[in-house]
């Protein structure tokens, strides 16, 4: 017993549909599970082949009156039990019935003879936190392969311009059809029909060009961003690849980077955490005075609100942090150990009740709430 279904259901028409009925039919179900708008989706690609194969029996008027009368199973020459088409023979003889174009047409996609596509060129970049933060327009030099002048094409004759071969092939159900590249253009349908001394077969030469980049702010060490078009051109015509731009960021001396927040170590003496002072502390765009509150403890972060990142999605700027940092010093002279020794028993300088029950981790959340 055969697992096909039945073609009639295929295509949800019923026995007695005229060839243009079952044409309107397929045309329906082909649009459906095509391949381009179900990308990935195994289930639609074997849908949209079950329905080719049903239209290729019942569009034929002796197919379908043999499957009429022996269904999948026919006996005597064969059957159409096993059956299975690929994409090419698909594509290739069927494709009219969208009106000329074929289904690439159908789907925005022109012929499917395939259109060379020039390769990519992968460059690195290197910015600093500043240009990172603010965005960046550079010049940048690429050497890229480009169309020489004085090179001339002409169609391709083994394929006519098609960029396709067809071969067919005599099966029990009739002639198949399918498409390979041509070998001589390599798709693209055209060949080369004169070129001046010095420029080889594919009728490129290395050129030297200077593109602007614009760099959005934001950018991460790692990222890639791509210029479409600005890669080496396709021999023959078509497309050409894609500059592809690595990212990566230049080591700040001073300031280091946490996503979109900027981090400063600031180092402070004894005396200024104790009695308060004024420092400047770098930060993106120029130094910035800030104010040391008399009493600061060591570990305590300060925040500058906005001075960090702009975000790469337009969600505002990120802070800069300045994690505050007690300088005690490890040599003191004699007069210098007196005056702190006279110290030691004031109540001032003993260490507060709370001071080891708010730890690092206790002070990142209470900042950052």
């Amino acid at each position: 017993m055969s697992t096909k279904r039945d073609y009639y259901e295929i295509l949800g028409v019923s026995k007695t549909a005229s060839p243009e009925e079952i044409k309107k039919a397929y045309r329906k179900t082909a649009i459906q599970y095509h391949p381009d708008k179900n990308q990935g989706n195994k289930e639609a690609e074997e849908k949209f082949k079950e329905a080719a194969e049903a239209y290729e029996v019942l569009s034929d008027e002796n197919k379908r009156a043999q499957y009429d009368r022996f269904g999948h199973s026919r006996s005597g020459g064969g059957g159409f039990q096993g059956h299975e088409m690929n994409m090419d023979d698909i594509f290739s003889q069927f494709g009219d019935i969208f009106g000329g174009g074929g289904f690439d047409s159908f789907f925005g996609g022109g012929s499917r003879s395939r259109q060379r596509k020039g390769s990519n060129l992968r460059i690195k970049l290197k910015l600093t936190l500043e240009e990172i933060s603010n965005g960046v327009e550079k010049k940048i030099k690429v050497n890229r392969l480009v169309h020489a002048d004085g090179v001339t094409f002409k169609t391709c004759g083994t394929c006519n311009g098609q960029g396709q071969m067809r071969k067919v092939v005599n099966t029990m159900l009739g002639q198949m059809v399918s498409t390979t590249a041509c070998p001589t253009c390599n798709g693209s349908g055209q060949v080369i029909d004169k070129r001046p001394p010095g420029v080889d077969s594919s009728g490129l030469v290395p050129k030297e060009d200077t593109i602007s980049v614009k760099i959005p702010a934001g950018v991460a060490d790692g990222m890639q961003l791509s210029m479409s078009g600005k890669g080496n051109e396709a021999p023959g015509g078509g497309v050409a690849g894609d500059l592809l731009i690595l990212i990566e960021e230049i080591e700040n001396n001073e300031l280091k980077r946490d996503g979109n927040n900027i981090i400063f170590d600031l180092h402070i003496s004894f005396i200024d955490a104790a009695l308060g002072t004024s420092v400047e502390v770098p930060s993106i765009g120029g130094k910035v005075r800030l104010k040391i509150e008399p009493g600061t403890q060591s570990g305590k972060i300060l925040r500058l609100r906005g001075k960090g990142i702009k975000d790469i999605n337009g969600y505002g700027h990120g802070d800069q942090l300045i994690y505050v940092s007690v300088w005690t010093p490890k040599k003191l002279n004699t007069e210098e150990k007196a005056k702190l020794e006279s110290l030691r028993t004031s109540s001032n300088f003993q260490p507060h009740p709370d001071a080891n029950e708010k730890g690092f981790f206790e002070r990142m959340k209470e900042y950052f709430g």
